[in-house]
């Protein structure tokens, strides 16, 4: 199926390189246009698109992986004059679920399909293809994209309506939140003990207290190393859009006000460009 993709950042690009390895990436847009090329060079039948709108023109699926909710609208709205009846348009971005359904209802006057489809699996998961993608859409649509999700994903659910994917990542990223709370703060407590790091992580790891998380960022918090990972202003950003549906479902969240305030401060102390594991540093 020929697909383009736009938004080659620390997800977006090795989600990319496994559409290519499994024979379905035509083209590439990045709003950087030297990293578009650059991809296209090292990656053999793959055209670098001057114009969303021009890889909008050349393929029959157009995957997004964009930071924010307006960098989804500008690129959407850049592209919109080139789609066509029968395409369907992938956003793996994290949005909130309205922006998502104001989309779809938007992309529905041409015939186009939208899809709202998350992922979660870290940049480790977009690295080895191992993410799970929560779809939110027409059923008839993700069952026709399937092949292409499924080269970068372990597992895809369809979740409901257009919006039901976003929904669910702020579960998630709720979810996220509230472990990476727990991790910092009792590997802080451990080394206050004054506890031996390497035995400890074996057995937090081997037993009720083991998470990805833990498995992922224990050692390189440890080590004092932040540079690799989800930076902590996109999973405030997150936490905005589930305090808003939180706030809409008259549900309280206590995971949900301290996460807030934590990733907000840290964000002020110009932690952002790292890991969200540097909270570890503030406990």
């Amino acid at each position: 199926m020929k697909t383009g993709w736009i938004g080659l950042g620390a997800m977006g690009l090795p989600m990319a390189g496994h559409l290519h390895r499994h024979g379905h990436l035509a083209a590439v847009w990045n709003r950087s246009g030297e990293k578009a090329r650059g991809f296209a060079d090292e990656h053999d039948g793959v055209a670098a698109a001057d114009s969303p709108a021009a890889l909008a023109a050349s393929v029959e699926v157009i995957c997004l992986c964009v930071s924010a909710d307006d960098d989804l609208r500008e690129v959407v709205a850049a592209m919109r004059e080139a789609l066509r009846s029968g395409q369907v348009v992938i956003d793996h971005s994290t949005v909130a679920p309205i922006t998502a359904r104001e989309l779809a209802e938007d992309l529905a006057e041409l015939d186009v399909a939208f899809v709202d489809a998350p992922v979660t699996g870290g940049v480790e998961g977009a690295k080895n293809g191992q993410l799970a993608v929560m779809a939110g859409g027409e059923r008839e649509a993700i069952e026709k994209v399937r092949p292409v999700i499924d080269s970068y994903a372990r597992v895809m659910h369809h979740l409901g309506p257009s919006g039901a994917g976003q929904s669910a990542k702020a579960v998630n990223q709720l979810m996220v939140a509230g472990i990476a709370e727990a991790v910092c703060e009792s590997l802080a407590l451990m080394q206050r003990l004054e506890l031996p790091s390497e035995p400890m992580l074996e057995l937090l790891g081997g037993g009720a207290a083991g998470n990805w998380f833990l498995d992922k960022r224990g050692r390189t918090m440890l080590a004092d190393s932040f540079e690799t990972g989800f930076d902590p202003k996109l999973l405030l950003k997150d936490l905005k859009i589930c305090d808003h549906l939180c706030r809409e479902a008259d549900f309280d969240s206590a995971v949900l006000r301290q996460a807030l305030g934590d990733y907000q401060a840290l964000v002020n102390t110009g932690e952002t460009g790292r890991d969200i594991s540097a909270l570890f540093r503030h406990k």
